[in-house]
Formats: structure tokens, C-alpha cells, sequence
């Protein structure tokens, strides 16, 4: 049974299923390195990923497991590196990094100085729908926020939370 969760963590959805854990074959695997038994949270920085942060952190304590913070990037979404130079591209280590550092800000500002459980932060260069998936391999729960888009936006533009729910290799949790 889950502890009740004030307002401002907004309304949960968990999935217990097992989808059909399909994945595209030769994508970017996302390295959890040793981590396994998890908490996985996918965040992009807006505010209900800073949900789906907060209600994960909760649940890796509960659990007395990791959270591993999974970030997604691409090319247009990454932060740009620190100290390139004009003229050149840096490296996808760098973009990387820049991520990886962003999103360890953002736990930072979100969970505090002192999180509630070990934290590790990926940065993974693919689609979060996929990035997600693929992070649930070694996950006891994956979660994820929903901005809530509706019927017809999430038809048009695609929705992580429902790709994540199809596909993932365990239970999900969508914040909303």
C-alpha cells in the first residue's frame, strides 16, 4: 500500500501490467551501469517531470533502492557544452556531459542537497519513449510524467507516458 501523497504531487497512475517489452533493435542502450532494482524516472525539466522526480525519489526510499534519473537528448534538445569553440562541434561526450549536468541540477533543485535515496543520472542520446523502455530492463518501477496533452494532441504529436506503458519490461507509473 502507498503512503498518501500530498497535492502537489498530482495524480498517479500506475500500471501493473507487463507490456509486450518490444524495443528497437541497434537503439542506444541506456547504461545504468551496476544498477539494478531500481526506481528509473524520466525527466526533461518541466514541471511534471519535476513531479514524476519527486514521487520517484519517494518510492526509491520506500523501496531502499537507487533512483536512476534518466534524461533523453537529441541534437536540438541537449544544453550546449561548456568551452566550445566557435566554428566547431563538440564531441557527443560533450553534449553529454552538458546534459548529465543539467539533469543533476535539476535533482539538486527539486530533491535537495540530501536525497532521500542514492541517485544516479543518465544521459541517453534517443527518444524518451525509448530511452525509458530500455532503462526498465533493469527497473522495479519506471515512472514518468504526463503533461496531459489530451486525446487529439497525444494521436498527433505521440506521448511518452503511453509508449512507456505499451512497452516497458515492468510496472509504470505515470504522474500526472
Amino acid at each position: 500500500m502507498h503512503p498518501p501523497y500530498g497535492d502537489d504531487d498530482g495524480e498517479v497512475v500506475v500500471v501493473d501490467e507487463i507490456g509486450n517489452g518490444s524495443t528497437s533493435a541497434g537503439r542506444v542502450r541506456v547504461d545504468v551501469g551496476d544498477v539494478t532494482g531500481c526506481v528509473v524516472v524520466g525527466t526533461d525539466g518541466s514541471a511534471c517531470g519535476r513531479q514524476a522526480l519527486r514521487f520517484a525519489a519517494r518510492e526509491a526510499q520506500l523501496r531502499g533502492c537507487p533512483l536512476v534519473v534518466v534524461r533523453a537528448w537529441s541534437m536540438t534538445t541537449a544544453p550546449p557544452p561548456d568551452g566550445g569553440e566557435p566554428g566547431v562541434v563538440p564531441a557527443l561526450s560533450a553534449y553529454e556531459a552538458a546534459v548529465e549536468r543539467h539533469a543533476r541540477d535539476e535533482v539538486a533543485d527539486v530533491l535537495g542537497a540530501d536525497p532521500p535515496c542514492d541517485v544516479v543520472v543518465r544521459g541517453v542520446h534517443d527518444s524518451p519513449g525509448d530511452a525509458l523502455v530500455e532503462a526498465s530492463r533493469h527497473a522495479v518501477l519506471v515512472v514518468a510524467g504526463s503533461r496531459g496533452l489530451g486525446v487529439v494532441a497525444e494521436v498527433l504529436l505521440g506521448s511518452v507516458s503511453a509508449h512507456l506503458v505499451h512497452h516497458a519490461h515492468g510496472p509504470v507509473a505515470v504522474v500526472r
